[in-house]
Order: C-alpha cells, then sequence, then structure tokens
C-alpha cells in the first residue's frame, strides 16, 4: 500500500553516519522506486567504481560493507539519495543536521558544496584511510561523565560522538579500544561494537589526513537551507562553510549530535524529524527527545532497521 508523508510542522532531515550501512541496504528501494533508482545510479557513476556498485548489490560481496571502502562512498550515497527522495517532492526542510558522513551529504543538500566536489571529497578520504591502521567504534550505554575516569587510563582513546545522553560513542586503535573496552565491561558498562573498521572521529585519523585537503580547491555557497553542525551545535554561517580547516577536522572531530539536535528542537519546534538513512538509528534517538515524548515533534524513519522488511514509500 502506498504511504502519503504530510508535514504540518517545519522539517529536519538527519542524514546517517558511519556504522548505519549494512547488507543490502536500500536495494529493495532501488530496485522499485525508479527516482531513488536514478539518482543512486548517478552518485555511484561519479565515484566510478564497478566493484562498489558490484558488492553493494551481490548477496555475496567481494570486500564487506563495513569496510572504508565500501561503508563511506555507500552510505554518502544513499543518504543523499533518500534526501533528494524527500525533496524531489517539494519538501523544503527547516533545517539540516547530519550525523558524521551525513553531515557532508547535507552540505550538498544545502548548496554548500556540488554533488561532485562531494564525491571528490569522500574518493580522497577513502583514499587516505584504507590501507591506515584498524580501529573501531564501541557504543556505551552512559554519559561522557561516567566512562571519563576510565577512558583518562588510556589516553589513545576519544569520545568520538555523543548521540544521546546516556549513549556514547568511543573510538581508536585496535589495541587501545580493546583494553579500553574490557575495563568498561569490569566496571558494569554494557558496550557495543558499531560497523566500523576505522578509528572515526578520533585523533587517531590525524596522521592519515594531513596534508592538501580536497576543500581548498572547493568552490562554496552559502546555506540555502539552514545547516546545522554536530561538531559546533549550531548553524554554519557563510563564514564557516568556507573554512578549510573545519571541514579538514570534521572526521576526527567528535560527533554532538545530542546537543545539536536539542538545539536544532529548541529553535524551531516543533519539527517532524526524518531520517534519511540506512537503518533507524537517528529516528531511535531522536524519539528519545523530550519534545517528541510529549508528541510536539514527532518523526519517521524512510528506510526499515534493516533488509527484508517493508520500506516506507513517499507519494505526491
Amino acid at each position: 500500500m502506498r504511504q502519503r508523508l504530510e508535514f504540518d510542522t517545519a522539517l529536519a532531515a538527519l542524514p546517517r553516519g558511519q556504522g548505519a550501512q549494512y547488507p543490502g541496504m536500500a536495494t529493495d528501494l532501488y530496485a522499485h522506486d525508479s527516482s531513488f533508482a536514478a539518482t543512486v545510479d548517478t552518485v555511484l557513476d561519479l565515484f566510478d567504481d564497478a566493484e562498489l556498485r558490484a558488492d553493494w548489490l551481490s548477496e555475496r560481496p567481494r570486500v564487506p560493507i563495513g569496510d572504508v571502502t565500501r561503508a563511506q562512498p555507500l552510505l554518502f550515497t544513499m543518504d543523499y539519495a533518500l534526501a533528494r527522495l524527500v525533496l524531489d517532492r517539494g519538501v523544503r526542510p527547516a533545517a539540516l543536521l547530519g550525523h558524521s558522513v551525513g553531515e557532508l551529504v547535507a552540505a550538498v543538500l544545502a548548496e554548500v558544496f556540488s554533488l561532485q566536489d562531494a564525491v571528490a571529497i569522500m574518493r580522497d578520504r577513502v583514499r587516505r584511510l584504507a590501507d591506515g591502521p584498524r580501529g573501531g567504534t564501541l557504543t556505551v550505554a552512559a554519559g561522557v561523565q561516567e566512562i571519563r575516569p576510565i577512558l583518562g587510563k588510556h589516553p589513545e582513546v576519544a569520545i568520538a560522538a555523543v548521540n544521546a545522553p546516556r549513549q556514547t560513542a568511543i573510538a581508536g586503535l585496535d589495541t587501545p579500544l580493546r583494553a579500553a573496552e574490557a575495563e568498561l565491561r569490569a566496571a558494569g558498562f554494557t558496550v557495543l561494537p558499531v560497523a566500523a573498521r576505522t578509528a572515526f572521529h578520533s585523533p587517531a585519523l590525524a596522521p592519515l589526513l594531513e596534508g592538501l585537503s580536497p576543500y581548498e580547491s572547493c568552490a562554496r555557497g552559502d546555506p540555502r537551507i539552514p545547516l546545522w553542525s554536530s561538531a559546533t551545535t549550531h548553524p554554519l554561517d557563510a563564514a564557516a562553510v568556507r573554512d578549510d580547516a573545519m571541514w579538514a577536522r570534521q572526521p576526527m572531530a567528535p560527533v554532538l549530535f545530542w546537543a545539536a539536535l536539542d538545539r536544532l528542537v529548541t529553535t524551531n519546534g516543533p519539527v517532524h524529524l526524518v531520517d534519511v538513512g540506512p537503518g533507524q538509528g537517528l529516528a531511535t534517538v531522536a524519539r528519545r527527545h523530550p519534545d517528541v515524548q510529549r508528541g510536539h515533534s514527532t518523526v519517521t524513519a524512510l528506510l526499515p532497521a534493516r533488509r527484508g522488511v517493508r520500506v516506507r514509500r513517499l507519494t505526491r
């Protein structure tokens, strides 16, 4: 059955980041929605990697979906194509708030970067990180202050994201991250792995990303839609979006998603928050916000948590 999404409040789109990917993500929608398929094909053609497309569509991919060479470009592609599905139906978001790689997608949607330049940035990032040392990310069911004493003993492990008041992500290279994990578990904390083989949003990436930045050759436009930053927790103005150093730090800077979401909802509320990425991770987090709990703001996820569940379809 075709469903209509009607937005009678301000809409904010929430593109997703590393860890949201899963095998076969959005392939059902790709097979049944020509508009989505056309956008996906456009972006994948820009990546110019036939094996990337083949692995995404394959039941037995050559390279696992969690590898940086697959997760990063495919997440960018899915986020962008899902968001375009909303925008192309005449919906204009009141705000954009991206998480990790979703921040670059949000910047394209706001017309700060062209799609071609953003893909070039992603290709450069993947090239630099592909052969780097193995690392990862863990989610801890605790607030930052609760785990800080333990992380203080492991200086190579960083706070990677604060997704909710009691949902903190930590990242680092494998050996120090495993040591921190063991101590956190021994202290009684619930710790879950994130599907990532790279220590995103930690200083461990600095040696891999230093040097000439691809942002320096990219034209920048003023945001056409308010573009909220998960690093600053505020909208980016015209000067900020032209700050090459800020964008270069973005893959290493912590994602302060909850604080940014709270400011966005407080500023624009009531809002209709739309998770325009694979799975429903950001939708799940957004549903915990007090404004959503009270029924003032609402949340929609466009895709199911995993493949094999009916997708949410948009109609005019």
